[in-house]
């Protein structure tokens, strides 16, 4: 479990460095995916870097820790690429809409939950 509390102190270290910068609020549509509404305030950790060369992916919930609670781990199909996400101050309830909302057509995802 050593490599597991590693694993979240680094991801909790990451986002208290940088500023989370939410540009797609609860309730605001995909620009592609017009259809596709945001369950939760979504964003990105401003001076990180992901595998799509933009910042690494945020999903905020309204949970009260002030937390890292989770991960996703996506694939897309669509753009061929993988990504990590963090899922911050989000309850479960916040992570199964979160998950569900990542697994639709050419995406998919898993969860990572912290216990």
């Amino acid at each position: 479990m050593r490599y597991n509390a590693s694993f979240w102190e680094s991801l909790e270290s990451l986002l208290r460095s940088g500023e989370v910068v939410i540009d797609r609020p609860k309730g605001s549509r995909h620009p592609r995916y017009t259809d596709a509404v945001y369950p939760l305030d979504y964003g990105y950790v401003k001076g990180t870097l992901s595998l799509d060369n933009s910042g690494i992916d945020v999903w905020r919930g309204s949970g009260g820790t002030d937390r890292v609670t989770g991960a996703l781990c996506t694939v897309d199909l669509d753009k061929r690429d993988s990504e990590v996400k963090i899922l911050f101050d989000c309850t479960d309830e916040e992570k199964r809409t979160v998950l569900d909302f990542q697994n639709h057509q050419q995406m998919h995802a898993i969860l990572i939950d912290r216990m």
